[in-house]
């Protein structure tokens, strides 16, 4: 595989065992990709689609224009999504999801209050400073 050192493809290849992932339980399938890439990836297959045929989970990965690359990815995702069904914890791509929502979701009333206080204390913080350094 072209891109990935020895060491990423061995530890991929360790995962895969301990969560008894094997190659004959995934059906793999090669897409058209589509969007940046330009004519390689119109014209190219890169896209790969995995199907685990035991849990039944199913990935698709186009994040590079390397049909490669995009196997390996790929399979590194259905191990992740396999080890966080298995231990039965969050992903860590969940957990980004959930930040960033949490980050999006309004404020509460008091706590928007709260917020413009403090930054109505540290405006005012900086003006008095600014006039004293006006004076010299």
């Amino acid at each position: 595989m072209t891109g990935i050192t020895k060491a990423k493809e061995e530890a991929l290849r360790q995962k895969m065992k301990a969560f008894l992932v094997r190659e004959e339980d995934i059906e793999e399938k090669f897409i058209r990709s589509g969007g940046k890439g330009g004519q390689n990836v119109n014209k190219v297959s890169t896209c790969v689609y995995l199907k685990h045929r035991p849990t039944g989970l199913e990935v698709k990965c186009q994040r590079e224009r390397s049909q490669a690359l995009n196997r390996f990815l790929a399979r590194r995702l259905l191990v992740n999504k396999i080890e966080a069904m298995i231990l039965g914890r969050r992903s860590e791509e969940q957990r980004r999801r959930e930040k960033i929502r949490r980050q999006k979701r309004k404020r509460s009333k008091r706590a928007k209050e709260k917020m413009l206080a403090d930054k109505k204390k540290q405006s005012e913080k900086k003006r008095l400073r600014a006039s004293v350094g006006a004076d010299e």
